[in-house]
């Protein structure tokens, strides 16, 4: 019997069946066309993964599935933003992340301070544009840490009735509120006078006096006046005329009395005590107080004398520490988002 005629025997014995399978399998069967495997036999993140389907032979990207599958199993960069209640833990976390790119943000921003570290930052030095796998020094930056500092309860109170029109029953409650915040002036800050034999913050807050022509005053004083502060104006007319030109200015001078007549004599400054950040060292501060008479009304005003110093101090304080403690750079301001 010819090979012609045998191969057609086998044709006619075939089981169909079997046929349609083997077509429908060749037709039907996906193809890799570019498998991320290296040669160590891991899966490097950065390479395509192609496959070729049966629909008319399209190739679909199934890289990001690929990604997603290989982090399911290890992740393949830190990344997350972790939120600290103290100082002390940002620095322990930065400590524990920090490697040679890594670096410290503070943020100086008096309603809501922060410390930022980012622990994979971009590496120092310029850009590369021209290298083909991508600028060598760049990192996602995407895992931080941020500590908001925590302003102190009294720092709030304070501040916010700093320059804020009081009537005199809104001054008396919070006088008493925030009585343990007024310290009364030491023997030689009543005195007045700069020395050697004071401590440096009597003379810094003489100074401060001297400055504004200010008198500092006790708390009994305030919370007697929030009680029982009454004024009497009188106004007296007066003309001054300028000899050269002839023209004339008439004003009229308003001096507040007490109701026995005499001249007020009314301390315009008051100290307080209190922590810029909660759990912080006390910071002492003058007040400036002042009142006005509205109508048959008075207002005061407490205002806080050049707060921003005893902030920056208290600020600077906690970074210097977090630089020192971690020895990572430190850059004043806020990182790119």
């Amino acid at each position: 019997m010819s090979d012609k005629t045998d191969n057609h025997a086998a044709l006619r014995h075939e089981n169909p069946a079997e046929t349609m399978r083997d077509v429908m399998a060749t037709l039907g069967s996906a193809e890799c066309i570019a498998d991320p495997v290296d040669q160590e036999g891991g899966t490097p993140f950065n390479s395509p993964h192609l496959v070729s389907l049966p629909e008319k032979r399209r190739i679909e990207d199934v890289t990001s599935r690929h990604r997603d599958a290989a982090e399911y199993f290890k992740p393949a960069r830190r990344k997350g933003t972790a939120r600290f209640a103290d100082l002390q833990s940002i620095i322990a976390w930065a400590n524990r992340f920090k490697g040679d790119t890594s670096a410290l943000f503070a943020n100086p921003d008096m309603e809501a301070p922060t410390l930022t570290c980012i622990a994979d930052y971009h590496a120092a030095g310029a850009v590369d544009v021209t290298t083909a796998t991508g600028d060598a020094s760049a990192r996602h930056c995407h895992h931080r840490a941020i500590y908001d500092f925590p302003l102190s309860e009294e720092w709030k109170a304070w501040m916010g009735v700093s320059g804020e029109p009081l009537k005199k029953d809104n001054l008396g409650e919070f006088i008493e509120a925030q009585a343990k915040d007024i310290m009364d002036p030491s023997p030689a800050i009543l005195k007045g006078g700069v020395s050697d034999k004071n401590q440096p913050w009597e003379n810094r807050l003489i100074e401060t006096a001297q400055k504004i022509e200010g008198r500092y005053g006790q708390l009994t004083q305030l919370l007697a006046m929030s009680k029982q502060f009454q004024v009497h104006e009188t106004s007296n007319l007066t003309v001054k005329t300028n000899r050269d030109s002839g023209e004339q200015e008439i004003q009229f001078v308003n001096e507040h009395k007490a109701p026995d007549g005499k001249p007020l004599q009314i301390p315009n400054l008051i100290i307080i005590a209190i922590p810029v950040f909660m759990g912080g060292a006390p910071y002492r501060m003058p007040v400036r107080f002042r009142y006005r008479k509205l109508g048959g009304e008075v207002r005061f005003i407490l205002s806080i004398y050049n707060p921003e110093k005893a902030f920056e101090a208290a600020f600077k304080e906690a970074v210097e520490a977090a630089t020192t403690e971690t020895d990572l750079p430190t850059f004043m301001g806020t990182p790119e988002s």
